[in-house]
């Protein structure tokens, strides 16, 4: 069942439709399967004794509780020894309906700012207060902050420490509107381009997830903001996501859809993850103990808490808390009926223990007992956002992730299309020109004070007098002549918010990968009459670039690139700076080269390729590339060599290799190593993306790369050990600048 369809007063596609959802159709409603009758006698028997514990037996005693080591690395430098004592102090000094109580959010709509979970400030508890943040400050608080570019964007500088430094900044963002939570990183694998969110996540491939996601969590809480990783698991369809139910075999679940949060959790010690809203082999992800118990908690050592995704992401009460689920966002609906399920005994308060001692964990693991706070006291401090800092790092990653895709050099020019000389004339056209273009209008929508278009961007860069925008989709004969006249045309063009986002409050998922037909056209029209032609694509994920290819001169992916982009598109087009974006995704020939997606039916299944691995398993060649990029200079790579060309499983590799800049400009590389196993004893993909590293060099310089490699990466999960297993094989390691552009290998073998 959908949110509109159980709320029939519900604004279709606005922001406020998730808080109208609770909120504007009548208060926290239980869903439908929910008995309210459950409810109303677990909240009589609460109301008779509502500062007793418990109601009848004897004094309930917390059960004491020996750090871990996955515990103590949750905690960091505090002492957790000395938490876990105190977190068992307020467990036995907590009443039932107070534990209750911080198992749930309080507040249907954002509440000054934030999503409100109760604490206890009898004890020194604060609670938490949650906000929705991708991108920035989510527009549910109410705050005009720093729009960054989306995270599809940002995994395409394929720069950890540079997402570290947006991690650290959005961090300081939030604490200003007094949030302690954020609602991010998006790590959903894009499985597929037409999915609406694709935007908020980071990659098609787990390992560059992993790598960037790890990054923005540490970035995040080393700030003592607490990071939520979301959507857990195997999430990437919007239109029919609170039903789906997805079939996939527990090999490509392990290898494919769950390393990245591993790695977040055992090597970042996230604070706490969400679950997401569709079904894992028929079990809701709320109430499977697989993923949320099996996996998370035990396999991974998970000490954080999980929540729910919001309004109808909670499908059981005694179920979700047994299978590892310990808050229900925004308000209590099926954790109402938890006091009659303890009455029947589904579940005992020592089980309540267990997720309120997580919860209270998250929260004196990250100080938040010592920052004081009153019972909705509101904090707001305006000095802290969209700071001179905040809108330069805004800037620069917008740089960064601009992907060079294509650059010709025109019939009769000695140079190829870019960068554009400074004193060229230059026509904008396209959809996109003039437009605030920083992404999905659902709850990661930011609203920053000013966006800085393509249009302001390029004609502050070049000057009035030499930039003329026409508007519209066609050209009459007085703007062909304008066209023709003109040294360079210059198209942004793409995707809107009314094309892509998330469900039920944005878009939705895209109906295909093309590009708006009268854009295309336009396109067409202007290569036909112009022989230095520059694209420029907004969107949050692949299009179809065949149709204009190589049509055009230059072509440029600028995703949807917040605040500052117009700016940034500007400094690229301009040589300001030499692109070294390079493409988080593969882009196409035609839609029918990657796996169905399908967002209509409520079954459907995940199989072990996507993106570039089925391309390649295919024997397709993609239009363009994953971890394609141009730069305004050249590169060569060579003098490939491994520390160890025979090792043990578990054991370390380093590949060393030399990068030159062959041109005559400065710029930066992207190093990527791709493995490739020979002879496995069961299907793997061609290729997989295993390490990357980047190096910035000055014309005809040198200098060396190392990539680490750590052999437990190249396990398959082995179905029938349940385990992940290192094969004895020999391995082919591939250096190059894409997944298709290769430039050397040396074998490694496993023994």
């Amino acid at each position: 069942m959908s949110i509109r369809a159980s709320f029939p007063c519900l604004a279709p596609r606005t922001l406020a439709a998730l808080a109208l959802s609770v909120a504007g159709c009548g208060g926290d409603p239980l869903p439908p399967d929910a008995d309210a009758t459950d409810a109303a006698v677990g909240d009589a028997a609460l109301d008779a004794a509502p500062d007793a514990p418990r109601d009848v037996g004897p004094p309930h005693e917390p059960r004491p509780f020996t750090p871990t080591p996955e515990t103590i690395a949750y905690c960091g430098a505090r002492d957790d020894v000395a938490i876990e004592a105190r977190i068992t102090e307020i467990l036995g000094a907590l009443t039932l309906r107070e534990k209750l109580d911080m198992m749930a959010g309080s507040t249907a709509p954002a509440i000054d700012g934030t999503w409100f979970v109760p604490g206890s400030p009898r004890l020194g508890v604060n609670g938490l207060h949650m906000l929705d943040g991708p991108r920035g400050v989510s527009a549910f608080g109410g705050a005009e902050a720093t729009a960054f570019p989306v995270a599809m964007m940002r995994g395409a500088t394929w720069d950890p420490a540079l997402e570290e430094r947006v991690g650290h900044a959005m961090a300081t963002e939030h604490r200003s509107v007094g949030a302690d939570v954020i609602l991010a990183p998006t790590i959903n694998l894009l499985r597929h381009p037409r999915w609406g969110r694709a935007q908020e996540t980071y990659s098609e491939d787990t390992h560059h997830m992993g790598a960037i996601a790890l990054a923005f969590v540490r970035g995040v809480q080393d700030e003592g903001v607490l990071a939520s990783v979301k959507h857990y698991a195997v999430n990437s369809i919007e239109d029919t996501r609170h039903d789906v139910n997805v079939t996939i075999d527990e090999r490509t679940l392990r290898e494919l859809y769950l390393p990245h949060f591993r790695r977040v959790v055992v090597e970042g010690h996230v604070a706490s993850v969400m679950s997401a809203y569709n079904q894992v082999n028929g079990s809701y992800c709320d109430v499977s103990t697989h993923l949320l118990s099996d996996i998370l908690r035990e396999d991974w050592g998970f000490a954080g808490f999980v929540e729910s995704d919001w309004v109808y992401g909670t499908h059981g009460h005694a179920s979700a808390v047994l299978a590892g689920l310990d808050i229900e966002m925004p308000v209590a609906s099926q954790f109402r009926r938890l006091p009659a399920a303890l009455g029947r005994g589904e579940l005992s308060e020592h089980d309540i223990d267990t997720s309120v001692r997580r919860i209270l964990r998250a929260q004196l693991c990250f100080g938040l007992d010592e920052m004081p706070r009153a019972p909705g006291e509101r904090r707001d401090d305006p000095s802290q956002r969209e700071t001179p800092a905040h809108l330069a790092l805004a800037r620069e990653v917008a740089r960064r992730g601009i992907v060079l895709l294509r650059n010709e050099t025109p019939s009769g020019a000695s140079a190829p299309a870019l960068p554009i000389e400074a004193d060229a004339s230059i026509v904008l056209l396209g959809r996109n020109v003039d437009v605030e273009s920083i992404g999905d209008e659902g709850s990661s929508r930011v609203e920053p004070t000013d966006v800085i278009t393509a249009l302001e961007g390029i004609t502050t860069r070049f000057g009035a007098a030499r930039v003329t925008h026409l508007g519209g989709s066609t050209l009459d004969a007085a703007a062909e002549a304008t066209v023709r006249a003109s040294d360079v045309v210059v198209i942004v063009t793409g995707l809107q918010a009314e094309d892509e986002g998330e469900g039920d409050i944005g878009a939705g998922d895209r109906d295909s990968l093309a590009l708006p037909a009268d854009e295309l056209a336009l396109i067409a029209s202007v290569a036909a009459m112009h022989d230095r032609v520059i694209v420029i694509v907004e969107a949050g994920a692949a299009v179809l670039t065949a149709p204009f290819d190589d049509a055009v001169e230059g072509l440029l992916f600028a995703f949807y690139p917040g605040s500052e982009g117009g700016t940034a598109i500007a400094e690229i087009l301009a040589g300001d700076a030499s692109p070294s974006g390079r493409l988080p995704f593969s882009i196409p020939v035609a839609e029918g080269d990657l796996p169905p997606f399908d967002s209509v039916s409520l079954e459907v299944t995940y199989g072990f390729f996507h993106g570039y691995r089925h391309l390649q398993h295919e024997s397709t060649a993609p239009a363009h590339a994953f971890g394609e990029g141009l730069a305004y200079t050249t590169f060569t790579l060579s003098d490939l060599a491994l520390s160890d060309t025979t090792v043990a499983p578990g054991e370390p590799v380093e590949i060393t290799v030399r990068v030159t800049n062959t041109g005559a400009r400065a710029g930066r590389e992207t190093v990527q190593l791709y493995v490739a196993p020979i002879g496995s004893s069961v299907e793997r993909a061609p290729q997989d993306l295993r390490a990357f590293a980047q190096i910035d060099l000055e014309p005809g310089a040198s200098g060396t790369v190392t990539l680490p490699l750590d052999t437990d990466d190249l396990a398959y999960w082995n179905v029938e050990a349940d385990a992940f297993e290192v094969e004895p094989i020999d391995y082919e390691l591939r250096i190059g600048r894409s997944s298709e552009d290769i430039a050397d290998a040396a074998t490694l073998s496993i023994r």
